[in-house]
């Protein structure tokens, strides 16, 4: 029973997780944004891509349909479950799957740090006033985007033992979540050892 909830909530995250913000938004642009730049779906590359408002409207949708989806198996679907939460960290999962590889796209999508962030927040919003500042700082401090998604994806697995302390199972959980950022920015850790990392603000040539 256990195994078919877990199941059930990875995959009803997985398909809110495919409605890829950014590529709608480029293509009311009549742009795929994933031909641009990092190639990604994601917030940075539509900032990067299409500008402010793109930017802000992708991490919006892109936190939202997290936020959705979490808040829905912990309230509605599974609200009486015992183990809710930790079905709540499995549908989360399930939606930065989505929107990393989504099926409709070749599952070519984006990098998961704001679904990750929206999956954070629906499962645990104390996170928020701690998470947040560091977000901040870290990408003030080094105009790096990546750098600060990078922290806030170490910062989430232990932010989950702290919290429930002594349950393996939700850990491990939130270690996906972490490996997952960390491969989807592959080619950002790379560049950043490089010192060839794009800084926040630079913007990336559209050829009409």
């Amino acid at each position: 029973m256990m195994v078919i909830s877990i199941i059930k909530c990875i995959l009803f995250g997985y398909i809110f997780g495919c409605f890829s913000t950014g590529f709608f938004i480029g293509k009311m642009k009549k742009i795929d944004i994933r031909q641009y730049g990092s190639k990604s779906s994601g917030t940075t590359n539509a900032l990067r891509t299409l500008g402010a408002k793109a930017g802000i409207l992708t991490l919006l949708g892109d936190m939202l349909k997290a936020v959705i989806a979490v808040i829905l198996v912990r309230f509605v679907f599974f609200a009486d479950f015992e183990y809710v939460m930790l079905l709540s960290l499995y549908t989360g999962l399930g939606v930065v799957l989505g929107h990393n590889f989504p099926v409709w796209l070749k599952f070519k999508g984006g990098k998961g740090i704001a679904a990750t962030a929206g999956a954070i927040v629906a499962i645990d919003p104390l996170i928020v006033p701690f998470g947040l500042p560091i977000f901040v700082l870290s990408v003030a401090v080094t105009r790096y985007v990546s750098v600060g998604s990078l922290l806030i994806a170490i910062m989430f697995p232990t932010w989950i033992a702290i919290r429930n302390p002594g349950d393996l199972h939700m850990l491990f959980v939130a270690l996906a979540y972490t490996a997952l950022a960390f491969i989807k920015h592959k080619s950002n850790i790379k560049r950043l050892l490089n010192g060839t990392e794009n800084k926040l603000g630079q913007r990336v040539r559209i050829d009409n």
